[in-house]
């Protein structure tokens, strides 16, 4: 299936560029290949690496823009008073307990692709763009990084895998409030930066007014790295450990994207970048690459699971075991 529809051009984020002597193509950490960039009318743009590439859209499914959280529709509604249950109840100490819980990864033993279909029970109510059942979401990003990055495999299967932990919404895993398994993610331990959408209900969260909580370290300090600051519970901290747990043999660059894949006001925005350090920066570079197909794969049109299958299920093969603890 072809996806080419009309793109937005994007600025560059990409800093301390390397390039191979023999390609002149930039490389990124782990030596794995990254479109160059080049000048199109003062902007900078993504030169993809395919020739039947993928193109991102300028619409969503609704008709509207991306993520945009104020347009007047029943679906922005619903996505708001969301966003307000979502900012009220997720504490750090909620968050710790659910890592502790989840973390025991003792709710079923299944394959990724018994995952996979799982989530054609799910649909995602925090998502402006999209109301489709999110295995078509998967297929829809796999197969576009797979038309740009054709070599990359372990990127194909991230995004066929990123989105599974919004099992955690179904009866048998626990059947968690949306508002603590989808949305945006944030961190808890420090003050809400503004950058977070509808960032007017943290006022009522437990941790707005906790003085340990409510500066812009908290408990924190100036680069000390994601692994030590506590995100957000849901569905790409839960993949996380799930993916991690089961000895997967995913690149880090792999488990950094199911993790953060959410953190919008972070890889989008730009806030929080104070806690990053050294290796939170180079995972970031894929991450933003990734985003793209994240976000402006989200359409109406299907793609056809039983011909792509074979291919993903020896994606699977290659780097998970054949049952994982969940």
């Amino acid at each position: 299936m072809t996806i080419l529809i009309e793109q937005p051009q994007l600025e560059s984020q990409v800093e301390d560029q390397k390039f191979s002597s023999e390609t002149n193509e930039l490389l990124l950490d782990g030596g794995f290949v990254m479109p160059k960039t080049v000048s199109n009318n003062g902007l900078v743009a993504e030169e993809l690496v395919s020739s039947n590439e993928f193109i991102a859209r300028e619409i969503n499914s609704f008709g509207q823009s991306f993520r945009d959280y104020d347009a007047e529709s029943e679906r922005q509604k619903s996505v708001e008073e969301f966003y307000r249950l979502q900012h009220i109840n997720q504490t750090y100490d909620f968050v710790k307990r659910m890592r502790e819980e989840y973390g025991k990864l003792n709710r079923v033993e299944m394959s990724i692709w018994e995952c996979c279909e799982l989530l054609n029970e799910v649909v995602d109510e925090s998502d402006p763009d999209l109301d489709e059942p999110q295995i078509m979401h998967l297929l829809q990003s796999a197969e576009a990084i797979r038309k740009d990055y054709p070599d990359e495999d372990w990127l194909h299967l991230t995004a066929l895998i990123h989105d599974l932990g919004k099992v955690l919404l179904l009866p048998s895993f626990g059947g968690l409030p949306q508002w603590a398994v989808v949305g945006d993610t944030f961190p808890l331990g420090c003050a809400f930066d503004e950058g977070n959408v509808h960032h007017k209900y943290f006022k009522e969260n437990p941790d707005y007014n906790n003085p340990a909580y409510n500066t812009k370290y908290g408990i924190y300090s100036e680069g000390c790295g994601l692994d030590n600051v506590m995100i957000s519970w849901g569905h790409d901290d839960y993949m996380y450990l799930v993916a991690k747990e089961n000895r997967t043999t995913l690149p880090p660059a792999a488990l950094f994207i199911i993790r953060y894949h959410s953190f919008y006001p972070f890889h989008t925005v730009g806030t929080y970048k104070h806690l990053m350090n050294e290796e939170d920066a180079k995972n970031l570079k894929w991450l933003k690459v990734f985003n793209k197909y994240d976000l402006y794969s989200k359409s109406k049109e299907k793609i056809d699971v039983e011909k792509v299958k074979p291919y993903y299920l020896s994606l699977i093969d290659k780097y998970f075991p054949a049952k994982l603890r969940w």
